[in-house]
């Protein structure tokens, strides 16, 4: 079984149209359903995806979680709502009523030890829902300071830190700053967006020249917080999806076969306790 935990739907061709990915971004702008992922993903032996909501819109929240309904390969959603702001209670309550609502993702923000930013994560926290957070490394000691301020909330870290890599051993900051979030029993790792952070493009086949950074992933994390993201579509640009899912696959296959279970589907369960596949 494997669990695909980063992909985006939308469809450009709706009415209102969508706030993302622009016109500009050809190999983006077209309409991505769950059929369209589907149709790739399950030859390569995918059971389902979480989706992570990219756009801004409220009610595109709601979008995606009917689209789960009548489709159940999409086993949940990461929504996208705005802690901190008077509206984020209501609107929390609202979706966390839907099973499928498993958390939401944020980006940087310098408030994440403060105030009604707090508040918020206390909320979500309550829900028994999960944070998801995409930003620069240099910018995550914000999040170990969170993790170690509310340990009993779930945080996943986005696309492997957002390191640059090259093939060689990964920035040093990056290595300390991962492990100090790693030493939070709460906090995982999502590799993902590996394709699109390669100095090289497109992206290598090679696992050996991903394997600095997953061996640097692994001593931190170990086998039970790394968990699987393809960061379809978005990786198309970089890498196909098939080869995507291999590099990772191959380097986990080498660290054994429960390894390679946890990393493909049992950590996913733990981190967003979203629905079982099938």
């Amino acid at each position: 079984m494997i669990i695909d935990t980063h992909t985006h739907f939308y469809d450009p061709q709706r009415p209102q149209g969508v706030p993302w990915p622009s016109p500009k971004e050809d190999w983006l702008y077209r309409t991505v359903l769950p059929e369209h992922y589907q149709a790739l993903a399950q030859p390569e032996g995918v059971s389902g995806t979480v989706v992570v909501e990219a756009s801004p819109w409220l009610e595109d929240n709601q979008w995606v979680l009917d689209l789960a309904v009548a489709d159940p390969f999409v086993l949940g959603l990461v929504g996208h709502l705005e802690p901190g702001t008077p509206a984020f209670a209501g609107q929390l309550e609202r979706f966390a009523a839907n099973p499928l609502f498993r958390g939401i993702r944020v980006g940087y923000r310098p408030d994440m030890e403060q105030g009604d930013f707090l508040a918020d994560m206390e909320r979500l926290a309550a829900e028994e829902l999960e944070l998801d957070v995409l930003m620069g490394f240099q910018q995550l000691p914000e999040v170990c300071r969170l993790a170690e301020r509310l340990p009993e909330l779930r945080i996943v870290i986005n696309h492997v830190g957002s390191v640059p890599i090259d093939g060689a051993a990964p920035d040093l900051q990056w290595v300390e700053v991962m492990g100090r979030a790693a030493a939070s029993p709460w906090v995982y790792c999502k590799v993902s967006g590996m394709a699109e952070l390669s100095a090289v493009q497109p992206a290598p086949a090679d696992p050996g020249f991903f394997a600095p950074v997953l061996d640097a992933l692994w001593a931190a994390f170990g086998p039970e917080r790394l968990i699987y993201g393809s960061n379809w579509p978005v990786c198309e640009r970089a890498a196909g999806y098939a080869q995507v899912q291999r590099v990772a696959h191959d380097y986990f296959a080498g660290k054994g076969p429960e390894a390679l279970e946890r990393f493909l589907w049992k950590n996913a369960l733990e981190a967003y306790r979203c629905r079982l596949p099938g």
